[in-house]
C-alpha cells in the first residue's frame, strides 16, 4: 500500500508515524512545501521573543530523521498543485527548478493546515508588514528586528498568537499596540474574564485598541501608518498581522472534495472526505464542537495530532473515530496564565442553552503557606441539568491544573454538581484541602439545592433602579472606603446579626463581599432570620476588574491609549 501525505507539521507527521508502526512494509511519502517537515508551531513567538534561543530547537524532526527512523520519504519544498481521484495520482511541483510530476497514491491523506487570514485593504504588501504562521515567517521578523532594531510594534489580532508575540516583543523592549475588532482579547473567553488579562497587558505596557477595525497600510520611510475605522491613523516601525487563519482548501476544492463552514474540508468521524481513499485532519477540516455538537473550526494541535493518529489507524484498516474538539486552551500571558475549555458563557447563550455559572476566587495553594496567589475561575453550566458546558480560569499558578481537571469532568459527562466529589491531590504547596474545583462544585451543590441564590454583574443596573430591594455591602469599613459601589449600605458580615433591624424586612437583600465567601456567609445570616437574599457571584474584586476595564475600554485612543 502507498500512502501520499499532503503537508507535514502535526497531523500530517503524526499519521506518518503512526501508519508506520502500524505498518512496516507500506509506502509512506510525505510532500510539504515548505522548508520543515515538523516544527513548533506554538514555539514561534517564544523564538522571536528569544526565550527559544536556538533555531534547531523549533525543528521536531527534519526529512533525515524521519527517514532514519520511520523510512518516511519526506520531500520539503515540494507543492502538491493538483489532485486526480479519478486516477489516483496528484500533482507535485518542485519549487527549487519549477518542474512537475505526478505521484500514484492508494491512500491519500490532506494535512494542508490553515494560512494566515488577510484582509482586504490597501498596503497588505508593505515590506515591513508581516505575518506569522510558518517557521519562514518567524525567521523574516526575526532578521527584520535584529537589522532594522525597530522600537515600536502595531499588532493587528489580538488572538493567541497576537498575545503571545505581544509579550515577546514587549520582553525584547520594544513600544507594542495591539488593535482587534471585538472588544476583547482572546475571544474563546468571556468578556469579563477577559478584563483580568486586559490589565496584565497594560500592566506591563501593552496599549489596547480594542473594538477598532484596521482599514489599510502606508508604508513611510522611518515605518509603516496603520489606518484605522476611527480616529486616524497610528504610526509604528513595523506591522504584524495577526488576525487568524483560515482553512488552506483551495486543492481539495479543485479535486471536488465536499466543503463545510468557511471552505473546510468535509470529514466524517473517521477523517474519510467526500472522496474515497482520500481522508483529511488539522486546522483544514470541519469537526463538531464536542460540547454543543454544532459544526466548528478549532485550529489546536492537540486536536490535529488525534485526528492524524485516528487518520491513520483507518487507512491502516481499523475503525477509530474522532468524537469532536472540545477547545481546551491555555496562554501564558507574562507572568499570568488564562485557560478555557468547552462553550464560554456567551456561546452557550448563542446555542441556546439555558445557562447558569458560578465565579470564585480561590487560592491556588492552602492560605497558610508562602507563595500563593489568587486565581478567578468561572465554571459554566445548563440550569436544571447541571451539565457542565465550560470553565474559565485566570490566575498566576496552578491553572493549567484545574482547566485540565474541568476538561477531564466536560468529556466525561460530569454533572457540575459532581465537582464536589473529585477526590484531588492535596498538599499546601500545591492546593488547600479545599481544592477550587471542589469549591466550585460546593457552590453549585449549594445552588441546586436551594441553599445558595446568586446575582451577577448584568443585572447591576437594574438593581440600582429598584425602590422594592435592600444593596449589602458586607465588607470591612476600611474596605468599603477603598471603594464601593454607591447605593450599598455596609455591614460587616461580623457585625450583621447585632445590626439585623438596620436591615429592612420584606425586601429581598443583594449583597456583595470582596471575593463572594463573607456574601455567602451573609445570606445565610439573613436566610436564617427570614430574608431572602442573593449572593454577588465574583465579589467587589470581581465587579471592580470589570468595571475599569470597561472604562479602560471607552476611553483609548491612538494618541492616549489606556491613560
Amino acid at each position: 500500500m502507498k500512502i501520499v501525505i499532503v503537508g507535514g507539521v502535526a497531523g500530517g507527521a503524526t499519521a506518518a508515524a503512526r501508519i508506520r508502526r502500524l505498518d512496516e512494509q507500506a509506502e509512506i511519502v510525505v510532500f510539504e512545501r515548505s522548508g520543515f517537515m515538523s516544527y513548533a508551531n506554538c514555539g514561534l513567538p517564544y523564538y522571536i521573543g528569544d526565550v527559544i534561543a536556538d533555531e534547531e530547537e523549533l525543528t521536531l524532526q527534519t526529512p533525515e530523521s524521519f527517514f532514519s527512523r520511520f523510512r518516511v520519504k519526506v520531500k520539503t519544498h515540494h507543492e502538491v498543485t493538483a489532485i486526480h481521484p479519478d486516477r489516483k495520482t496528484v500533482t507535485v511541483k518542485k519549487l527549487s527548478d519549477g518542474t512537475s510530476f505526478e505521484e500514484k497514491y492508494d491512500k491519500l491523506l490532506l494535512a494542508p493546515g490553515a494560512k494566515a487570514a488577510l484582509p482586504r485593504v490597501q498596503g497588505i504588501d508593505s515590506e515591513k508588514l508581516f505575518t506569522l504562521r510558518t517557521v519562514e515567517d518567524t525567521l523574516r521578523i526575526k532578521n527584520y528586528i535584529k537589522t532594522h532594531r525597530p522600537h515600536s510594534v502595531i499588532l493587528a489580532g489580538g488572538g493567541f498568537i497576537g498575545v503571545e508575540l505581544a509579550e515577546n516583543l514587549c520582553e525584547l523592549g520594544m513600544d507594542v499596540t495591539i488593535i482587534q475588532r471585538p472588544r476583547q482579547l482572546l475571544t474563546p473567553f468571556d468578556e469579563d474574564m477577559a478584563a483580568f488579562f486586559h490589565a496584565q497587558m497594560r500592566r506591563y505596557g501593552v496599549k489596547l485598541l480594542l473594538g477598532r477595525t484596521v482599514t489599510g497600510f502606508v508604508e513611510a520611510d522611518r515605518g509603516v501608518a496603520v489606518q484605522l475605522d476611527r480616529d486616524g491613523t497610528l504610526r509604528a516601525d513595523m506591522a504584524i498581522l495577526a488576525l487568524g487563519v483560515t482553512p488552506d482548501t483551495a486543492l481539495a476544492e479543485e479535486a471536488g472534495i465536499a466543503l463545510g463552514i468557511k471552505n473546510s474540508i468535509l470529514v466524517n468521524d473517521k477523517m474519510e472526505t467526500s472522496v474515497p481513499d482520500i481522508y483529511a485532519v488539522g486546522d483544514a477540516v470541519q469537526v463538531k464542537h464536542a460540547v454543543s455538537g454544532e459544526n466548528a473550526l478549532i485550529s489546536l494541535a492537540g486536536p490535529a495530532n488525534k485526528q492524524g493518529r485516528i487518520a491513520a489507524d483507518n487507512i491502516c484498516g481499523g475503525d477509530s473515530h474522532y468524537h469532536g474538539s472540545q477547545g481546551s486552551s491555555v496562554i501564558k500571558i507574562f507572568d499570568l496564565t488564562a485557560a478555557t475549555t468547552g462553550l464560554s458563557e456567551n456561546d452557550a447563550k448563542r446555542c441556546e442553552f439555558s445557562v447558569d455559572k458560578v465565579i470564585l476566587s480561590p487560592m491556588s495553594r492552602a492560605g497558610y503557606y508562602p507563595g500563593g496567589s489568587v486565581m478567578t475561575i468561572k465554571v459554566i453550566f445548563e440550569k436544571d441539568t447541571y451539565r457542565l458546558l465550560g470553565a474559565q480560569i485566570v490566575g498566576r499558578e496552578g491553572v493549567d491544573k484545574r482547566i485540565d481537571v474541568l476538561a477531564t469532568a466536560i468529556h466525561a459527562g460530569m454533572r457540575a454538581t459532581d465537582l464536589k466529589d473529585l477526590d484531588l491531590a492535596y498538599a499546601p504547596p500545591y492546593s488547600s484541602a479545599k481544592d477550587p474545583i471542589n469549591m466550585a462544585g460546593f457552590m453549585i451543590d449549594n445552588i441546586a439545592n436551594g441553599t445558595l441564590k446568586q446575582w451577577h454583574v448584568e443585572e447591576l443596573h437594574t438593581l440600582l433602579r429598584r425602590t422594592d430591594v435592600t444593596l449589602l455591602d458586607t465588607r470591612t469599613r476600611r474596605e468599603y472606603a477603598m471603594g464601593h459601589i454607591d447605593g450599598f449600605a455596609n455591614i460587616p458580615v461580623d457585625e450583621l446579626r447585632e445590626r439585623l433591624a438596620e436591615v429592612p424586612k420584606g425586601k429581598p437583600v443583594y449583597v456583595i463581599c470582596q471575593s463572594g465567601l463573607r456574601s455567602y456567609i451573609a445570606t445565610r445570616i439573613l436566610e436564617g432570620n427570614g430574608y431572602t437574599a442573593y449572593n454577588f457571584s465574583g465579589g467587589y474584586r470581581f465587579y471592580a476588574a470589570v468595571m475599569q476595564d470597561r472604562a479602560l475600554i471607552a476611553r483609548a485612543t491612538p494618541c492616549g491609549m489606556d491613560e
